[in-house]
């Protein structure tokens, strides 16, 4: 853009500033119409990609047997006796009220779970507890001993010590409506509330798959009812301090609001499901809007306090302003467009939600805000002498001390740099949520005293139609699912062979030495066909085996496990397959589990691929705007250098890098570009426009531009920060890591550029 056109379109602003006002309103009006069609997601599938191998490889597992979502009562009798009459009789009406509940289609406990027996040459198939208010002594201790010793029930519906048991409900949503889980969890949380009240003997606890997808809509939702206020609170606490007028920090307040309608109608009007990931969205625009704003109303100020009318300091503004601003916008735009590398579609949604928001921050900025301006009555103090003292200081003691800061710089980057290896992917899936929410407190404690909420599930396949009876095949079953209950962390392992070996010990005459396989696959077949005839609607096998009874389903119950550790118990499994089962048996472990410990990896990949992209557009972009190579090389330096300072920090502090983790780089370097284009556009300008030497240029850099960026630093800072007081862990890792950037980026630009060009621009001007 030439002098010129810049000075044109600072008249043009101010000629036609009812018409762009106008056109602003029209134009917000028109994208915010489209946020009544924003909905949340309630479905923790959506952190995936369709094709996403993981993804598929579950859907095909419940597609084949029966969905896991879940509901889970644990049931806490306060005097820790659950084989009691008056606790069974609970868990008892819990039971047959569970099936009640919104599109549950199984229910197990306790007391309804299928006790086999023989009667002469019967096999007696019925609920292990029933009228339990009738029982004798004798016969609770028999319910007892008998659920202490099936393998279907110790550790996952009662624990040994027999102090708590659970109620599992399973659930499957017909996917049609969003107000399916909300629907199922209201309906859960009114049962217990109405229990809980009518036996205070008992404390009831609520965990689940439906209750975390639930979990993820609370989070959502929440943070932005309370984090977008309170941004805007931190905004306008610092706009008035720094700027110390009222219509510019209440025509920057329109802009927040107007490029965040923009932002989030246009994510309305093209049908994305908002996540607590998106929900930021909001928060990241607000804060973005206001650096543009910052700029033109610094400069404005700064012309008007030193003499200038109103009119020309506006054309000014725009004049110094109006490229920087739109190249920030624009490589901004670009770091976050690059979120759709990612392979975690809310990632994607994010991006694609900030680049609409930012980049209408800049048509607002540049069009409705010296609009208003213009037609509002700005009062400013005259001063006689540069009100940048502490800025021009701090130039200074850049330019004196350049050979200590740029040693120094190199020193710390290198430092930093060494201590990126130490970061892992690695977390712990079942933590996503703080103890905020009532989820959390209640999943923690059912994994402390009763069962794990982490799963890992196996399709095991026998070869042919009916090949599940086949006694070699149930042979390699038990052997992999005792391979499992011996591995650490490992709670509960639910296999068929367990249930076969119980009606084989029933089909002569229940005695134990008989509780072991059947060596006959024809009394294979008949024990499980006599067996499935017996079993009651809701509470056959279709949750274990196929159709065709050519495959089983064998489910391992963990302890709270990070994601590094399930990946490798799944490798270990996968060398056990591999040397011990047929090839027919080989089969990947499916489970949200798995699917969240291979994102991150799947992310960090798919992003560094981003990142490059990003860094080589917003490159060239440099070099064409600066036009100088040269500076456009350079300006990649200060670039890069933030990002390894900052995964260098979170190394050395952390270590541990997750999923939001893994997306940093790309919104990082679409944030920290913008303080090296604004540095070094000044800096240009002093070198080129007005003939000065590269030290007179740098002080003219720090003069016209220092103290916007030290303001539009503060401003990201905060909201970023904002976004650590989310109860989502992502949110809280994205805003601390994005923050440690943004002020790493503020040092780079401050200590180390200027020494560096001081260093490399040593050209005649």
């Amino acid at each position: 853009m030439n002098t010129d056109f810049k000075n044109e379109f600072g008249d043009w602003v101010i000629r036609f500033r009812w018409w762009i006002i106008l056109f602003t309103i029209t134009l917000v009006f028109a994208a915010a119409s489209g946020a009544r069609f924003l909905s949340f997601s309630t479905d923790y599938r959506v952190f995936f990609s369709k094709d996403n191998p993981q993804l598929v490889a579950f859907e095909t597992l419940q597609n084949t047997y029966t969905k896991n979502d879940n509901i889970m009562f644990a049931v806490e009798p306060k005097d820790g006796k659950v084989f009691t009459r008056k606790t069974l009789a609970i868990i008892e009406e819990i039971t047959q009220a569970s099936w009640q509940i919104p599109y549950s289609i199984r229910v197990d406990s306790i007391t309804n779970f299928q006790h086999t027996w023989s009667n002469l040459d019967d096999l007696v198939v019925q609920n292990l507890v029933e009228n339990s208010l009738n029982f004798t002594d004798i016969q609770l201790q028999k319910v007892q001993t008998i659920a202490l010793s099936e393998p279907l029930l110790l550790n996952r519906l009662i624990t040994p010590s027999t102090n708590i048991t659970g109620i599992n409900i399973t659930i499957n949503r017909p996917e049609k409506s969003i107000t399916e889980t909300p629907e199922v969890v209201a309906f859960a949380r009114n049962m217990k509330n109405q229990f809980q009240k009518k036996y205070p003997e008992i404390n009831i606890y609520l965990t689940g798959v439906v209750f975390m997808d639930n979990a993820f809509n609370e989070a959502g939702e929440g943070d932005m009812k309370s984090l977008v206020p309170f941004m805007y609170g931190i905004v306008l606490i610092v706009m008035a301090l720094s700027l110390r007028t009222f219509w510019g920090t209440l025509t920057t307040v329109l802009i927040m609001a107007f490029s965040i309608l923009t932002g989030m109608g246009t994510a309305g009007w093209s049908g994305i499901s908002l996540t607590p990931i998106s929900a930021n969205a909001p928060t990241i625009i607000l804060t973005l809007a206001v650096a543009d704003s910052i700029h033109i109303l610094v400069t404005l100020f700064y012309e008007m306090r030193h003499g200038k009318p109103k009119y020309e300091a506006i054309r000014e503004s725009l004049r110094v302003n109006h490229q920087p601003v739109f190249i920030t916008s624009l490589t901004t735009a670009i770091g976050f467009l690059s979120l759709n590398f990612s392979d975690s579609p809310p990632f994607q949604d994010l991006g694609n939600i900030v680049a609409v928001g930012v980049m209408a921050a800049y048509v607002y900025s540049v069009l409705f805000l010296p609009a208003m301006m213009a037609i509002l009555p700005l009062r400013v103090k005259t001063v006689a002498s540069s009100d940048n003292i502490i800025i021009d200081s701090l130039g200074d003691w850049v330019i004196r001390n350049r050979n200590l800061l740029f040693w120094s710089m190199i020193i710390v980057i290198a430092f930093l740099s060494i201590q990126i290896p130490k970061n892992v992917i690695d977390e712990k899936f079942n933590e996503y949520f703080d103890t905020r929410y009532q989820f959390r407190i209640d999943n923690d404690y059912v994994e402390e005293h009763l069962t794990g909420f982490e799963s890992i599930e196996y399709s095991l396949r026998a070869g042919e139609s009916g090949g599940i009876s086949n006694p070699e095949y149930l042979n390699n079953l038990e052997k992999f699912a005792t391979w499992y209950r011996q591995q650490p962390g490992v709670i509960y392992v639910s296999t068929l062979t367990d249930t076969m070996k119980r009606l084989n010990k029933n089909m002569h005459g229940d005695d134990q030495s008989y509780y072991r396989l059947p060596d006959e696959r024809d009394l294979s077949a008949q024990y499980l066909l006599l067996y499935e005839l017996s079993l009651p609607f809701g509470l056959d096998l279709n949750n274990q085996i196929n159709i065709d009874k050519s495959s089983t389903r064998l489910t391992v119950i963990l302890e709270s496990i990070s994601t590094q550790d399930a990946l490798a118990l799944e490798n270990s499994a996968q060398e056990w397959l591999k040397k011990n089962a047929p090839p027919e048996m080989a089969s990947h472990g499916a489970s949200p589990l798995i699917m969240f410990s291979h994102i991150a990896m799947r992310n960090i990949d798919s992003m560094m691929v981003g990142t490059f992209f990003a860094l080589l557009l917003t490159s060239a972009i440099l070099v064409a705007v600066l036009r100088s190579f040269k500076l456009g090389l350079i300006s990649t330096v200060p670039n890069l250098v933030p990002m390894a300072m900052t995964f260098g920090i979170w190394g050395w502090v952390v270590g541990e890098i997750g999923l939001a983790v893994s997306v940093v780089a790309p919104v990082a370097l679409g944030i920290i570009v913008d303080d090296t284009v604004h540095f070094l556009s000044k800096f240009r300008r002093a070198r080129v426009e007005l003939g000065k030497t590269t030290e007179e240029a740098i002080r003219y850099s720090f003069h016209t531009v220092g103290t916007a960026l030290i303001l539009t630093s503060i401003v990201l800072v905060c909201g970023f920060l904002v976004m650590t007081l989310s109860g989502f862990r992502m949110n809280v890792q994205l805003g601390f890591m994005t923050t440690i950037a943004i002020v790493c980026a503020l040092l780079a630009d401050f200590l180390f550029l200027p020494s560096l060009l001081m260093k490399l621009d040593r050209t005649k001007t």
